[in-house]
């Protein structure tokens, strides 16, 4: 069997090579591979410099994550560290691609670091629910500026290689040949005074006490609930002023203490899931028609946010509007996001001018008779997108995909409406459609495989979470949140208020709360939706009106100032009186007994409400897995990732009620 690790030596100078595909990451053997390099150059007097490099695409991209579940194997990562860092010869790390997590803390071991433009360096283990556990908590603030490091290491957000030129994290940029460069750089401290370790090295820009805990305090707050960046934060700051070989120790401790959290378990959890979902069955090895070009019909919020999307993903996009007026309102809104992309930094000068010269609107049809894809984004009315799909059979190839943006109605009884029902379905996207992960895949009864498979590989060029949805009334995450937005307004009605709700939500780890989220988006949108099923509503159904008498008050939301909250400067939140006295009084026209509610109970009720419909959405057939509504719920509607979503922060409850009962 060829060895993942190979040493070669010419003129004094060893290159050692990590060669484990995909990601070379530190499996048990390529730890062994390294640790025996560590010593074989050490041991060969020939040798006077090592540089260390990897094939294929990217550098070390962290550890072997299936080896989490199962107890460390000899030599684990922190010794291979800190064997390459006591070594008596100069290393230089070759970095490219992603050098992330181990991968980062093996280059941070050498002792100078040569690094490709496009290289992302960082420590992504925060995203799993574990913190860097092989020195980086250490030897990064003896590289870096200590604020630097606790930001890099507590938000597990990588950086570019010109930024981390600018830190001092990487030596050299490497423009022509990353080796060749490298080795030169290695050929120059032959001679040179030997560097000392990094680990020995001293802090850099240290913290005082006040500065520290002002940096504690910050993480914590953008933790909303999770352990590891506080974690995190804290080793970085606390090793500071500990020996090396102390801060490592407490740094391995933390690791295996947080390896083993439920939170670990659950973020490892969607991690996997999130990359499994997508691989639909249906489609596994279809090859997809062409989807480069692509139309949109409709220049609105949403239509203006796919335009950009897709524009970002490099695709050639052409706008439809029903006039000239609402075409130039829907270009200048999708521009208008270009432009914010260009002030953040996400688009170059030349690639904004590059991304705008694929771009046309027009509000004829037949400017789309070249298109692979149309996305259709109009009103949510099954009349008006009856109307586009018609207009769409007309000017289209027979080859091109037809998708609907809809968020609830029957795509099956739209797809019979037209000409191909083979190429019609659903391309679910969240608001905003350019910065949101999740789209629902909605295939549907006749769909062509090699049509959905289009869909599908549109999703991932433009670097969505693609879960694959049944036809139903809200489809996955829409259809589980009618039913936790209804449970929340029977908290209203029985005893609760709506920041007593959204302050619970909070605490529990959502970004916000399921009546700010509402205000936000517009409380006139839930209105449609409930207009619209109210014909087939059953009679013996619960329902809650005062979202109703809120619309119909002109209470919209944000947009208009007044929604379950009160806006004053169309920023800051406040209770609501008139809102408060409503709730009161239609729990009274109810007959209503008002109680109080804890926060415990209005988490266990929604959640309740949102597993319930979770459970029979996957019943149906309309989920694949509870995977899928995890990946979903997570990714469309802010549930706490590192609770692995509803279904499986379920099942972590059962466990440890079963542990409990056995105790």
């Amino acid at each position: 069997m060829t060895s993942k690790v190979t040493t070669t030596v010419n003129d004094g100078l060893a290159v050692v090579s990590i060669d484990n595909p995909p990601v070379n990451a530190l499996s048990h053997e390529v730890r062994e591979g390294l640790m025996a390099a560590a010593r074989q150059t050490e041991q060969d007097s020939y040798v006077r410099a090592v540089v260390l490099a990897c094939g294929g695409r990217t550098f070390v991209a962290g550890a072997d994550i299936k080896e989490f579940g199962a107890p460390p194997k000899p030599p684990i990562t922190p010794d291979v560290m800190n064997a390459i860092e006591q070594t008596s010869k100069p290393w230089i790390a070759a970095l490219h691609g992603s050098t992330l997590g181990g991968g980062l803390e093996l280059a941070l071991a050498c002792d100078y670091r040569v690094a490709e433009p496009a290289t992302k360096l960082g420590f992504p283990e925060v995203n799993i629910g574990l913190i860097p556990g092989a020195g980086g908590t250490v030897r990064l603030p003896r590289v870096i500026a200590m604020t630097e490091a606790v930001t890099m290491i507590s938000s597990g957000r990588p950086i570019g290689a010109d930024r981390a030129l600018s830190l001092g994290l990487v030596d050299a940029i490497a423009n022509t040949d990353l080796l060749a460069e490298a080795s030169e750089l290695a050929r120059t401290k032959m001679d040179a005074p030997p560097l000392p370790a990094v680990s020995a090295r001293p802090v850099l820009q240290p913290l005082d006490d006040g500065q520290a805990a002002d940096c504690l305090d910050a993480v914590q707050k953008k933790a909303k609930g999770q352990q590891a960046p506080v974690a995190a934060a804290e080793l970085v700051i606390i090793g500071a002023s500990q020996p090396p070989e102390t801060a490592m120790a407490e740094a391995q401790r933390v690791f295996q203490r947080l390896r083993a959290s439920d939170e670990s378990a659950a973020l490892r959890y969607i991690f996997f899931a999130e990359r499994s979902v997508p691989k639909f069955a249906a489609v596994d090895g279809v090859r997809p028609r062409p989807h480069q070009t692509i139309g949109v019909v409709g220049g609105g919020t949403m239509g203006a946010s796919i335009c950009a999307g897709l524009l970002l993903a490099r695709c050639q996009v052409t706008m439809i509007e029903q006039n000239d007026a609402a075409l130039d309102k829907g270009m200048q809104a999708t521009r208008a996001i270009l432009d914010d992309s260009r002030r953040r930094g996400l688009l170059t000068e030349s690639n904004h001018h590059a991304v705008l010269s694929e771009f046309m609107g027009t509000t004829d049809y037949s400017a789309l008779a070249q298109a692979d894809v149309v996305i259709e984004a109009v009103f949510e009315d099954m009349q008006v997108k009856t109307a586009v799909f018609q207009q769409l059979d007309a000017a289209t190839r027979p080859e091109a995909v037809l998708v609907t943006n809809t968020s609830y109605l029957d795509i099956n009884e739209l797809a019979r409406r037209t000409n191909d029902p083979s190429r019609i379905f659903g391309l679910h996207f969240f608001s905003p459609a350019h910065i949101m992960k999740l789209v629902e895949v909605v295939h549907t009864a006749r769909g062509a495989p090699d049509a959905l498979a289009t869909v599908f590989a549109l999703a991932r060029k433009l670097g969505k979470i693609a879960v694959p949805a049944g036809v139903c009334d809200g489809f996955i995450a829409n259809r589980i949140m009618a039913a936790y937005r209804l449970a929340g307004e029977c908290l209203l009605e029985d005893g609760a208020l709506p920041h007593q709700v959204d302050d619970a939500l909070r605490e529990y780890g959502f970004p916000m709360g399921i009546f700010e989220m509402q205000d936000l988006a517009g409380l006139d949108i839930g209105y449609a939706m409930r207009q619209r099923r109210a014909a087939t509503r059953k009679p013996d159904e619960r329902y809650v009106d005062i979202p109703d008498k809120l619309v119909e008050a002109g209470r919209l939301g944000r947009k208009t100032g007044q929604g379950y909250y009160d806006y004053p400067d169309g920023k800051s939140v406040q209770q609501s009186a008139e809102v408060n006295n409503l709730i009161a009084q239609e729990s009274e026209r109810k007959g209503i007994t008002r109680r109080k509610i804890s926060a415990d109970e209005i988490i266990r009720l929604l959640l309740a409400s949102m597993r319930a419909e979770a459970h029979a959405v996957v019943t149906e057939g309309i989920a694949e897995t509870e995977q899928a509504v995890d990946v979903a719920m997570v990714n469309g509607f802010g549930f706490p990732r590192w609770r692995g979503g509803p279904m499986f922060s379920q099942r972590q409850a059962e466990v440890q009620n079963e542990s409990q009962d056995h105790d």
